[in-house]
């Protein structure tokens, strides 16, 4: 595959940013299978935004020839209190998020933050060693990626996880580290500090992040992407979410309360759905009902839909009841995955009895 066809791939929805474009076509010229990263807290059940969202991203890297690598980061979920830094529960969900991976991303590697670090000298001593360049300023900013603010009172275990984020970029042999666009200050901060460690500057591709479907938060944000990390779909706020394991009547009766005000496209999440996902999938979209209401529709892009919500054509229920069957024929494989098999349906049984902690 030549180079512009793998840049392609790489630059393509969901992602919206590459730091820098230009290293990304440098890195591919002389490595033509640089290695990957993603990481995710072992929290929680997946839904839309981290599990198919990441895992149409991470398909796109694979395409290109990347070696791509889901690393379940045990320890930060300890960190950031995730079931209650329950040790067992966070394994059991390491368990479920590497059958869901491994299921929805066949060709990726899956790498256990607490195997990584067992007996890894180096890796302390990398990471005091980035700590250095930092000063606690810089690390208060940067909480937004574990989903913290500068104000929250945190013990001090949680001012380790930027620089250990950081680091495990360097440790997993990362050339491109991904994420949501809430994950963009550690991988700017890796890219700050890697050259004074003598490391190659990592480059950083980060996907669209998806809305959750209740009302988007309201805050007074410094910029749009605050009140989208604000907004996101969230595994600790299920009232955000459509899981992976939720079926049409559930995905429905979500959607059906889910916010959507008429003529309204942006931060509408039903439109965000429809746009990053149903899409993604699919060459067309069909909004069927009444004649009366305008009888079935067929959108041949993103562009026709959002053009017919905006002018009051297309009623928000019909969107939404439209979106619940699409997303349900798209969930289907996963779903029945975890139905039949054994083990992944263990995992998942005792995640979903797990409290999810904040």
């Amino acid at each position: 595959m030549d180079i512009e066809t793998k840049i392609d791939l790489i630059k393509k929805p969901p992602t919206e940013e590459i730091l820098v474009e230009s290293e990304l076509r440098e890195l591919l010229e002389t490595n033509p299978h640089p290695g990957h990263y993603i990481g995710f807290e072992t929290s929680g059940l997946l839904h839309l935004g981290n599990l198919v969202m990441s895992g149409f991203k991470i398909n796109d890297f694979l395409k290109a020839g990347i070696r791509c690598q889901v690393y379940l980061a045990d320890w930060h979920s300890f960190i950031n209190n995730k079931f209650g830094g329950d040790w067992e529960k966070i394994g059991q969900a390491a368990k479920y998020y590497a059958k869901a991976f491994q299921f929805f991303c066949p060709d990726v590697k899956i790498v256990v933050g607490s195997e990584l670090y067992h007996n890894n000298d180096e890796y302390w001593r990398n990471l005091l060693k980035f700590a250095k360049h930092m000063t606690l300023s810089r690390t208060l900013r940067c909480l937004t990626i574990m989903g913290r603010s500068e104000t929250e009172r945190l013990d001090l275990s949680q001012y380790f996880y930027p620089p250990m984020q950081a680091v495990d970029i360097k440790t997993i042999g990362a050339d491109i580290p991904h994420g949501g666009m809430d994950q963009r200050k550690a991988h700017v901060l890796a890219r700050e500090i890697f050259p004074k460690m003598g490391w190659r500057k990592p480059v950083a591709v980060h996907h669209h992040l998806l809305m959750g479907i209740a009302e988007p938060v309201k805050i007074e944000a410094k910029d749009k992407l605050e009140q989208v990390i604000a907004s996101k779909m969230s595994k600790s706020k299920p009232w955000t979410a459509i899981f992976i394991h939720d079926t049409e009547e559930q995905i429905k009766a979500k959607l059906k309360k889910a916010w959507c005000p008429e003529k309204q496209t942006e931060m509408n999440p039903v439109l965000e759905i429809a746009k990053h996902v149903i899409f993604h999938e699919n060459e067309t979209f069909t909004v069927e009902r009444p004649s009366k209401f305008g009888g079935t529709t067929t959108f041949e892009n993103y562009t026709e839909l959002e053009k017919a919500y905006r002018s009051g054509q297309l009623h928000p229920q019909d969107l939404k009841n439209a979106v619940a069957k699409e997303l349900a024929k798209i969930l289907e494989p996963i779903r029945k995955f975890f139905e039949k098999d054994k083990e992944a349906r263990e995992n998942l049984e005792t995640v979903k009895k797990a409290q999810v902690t904040r």
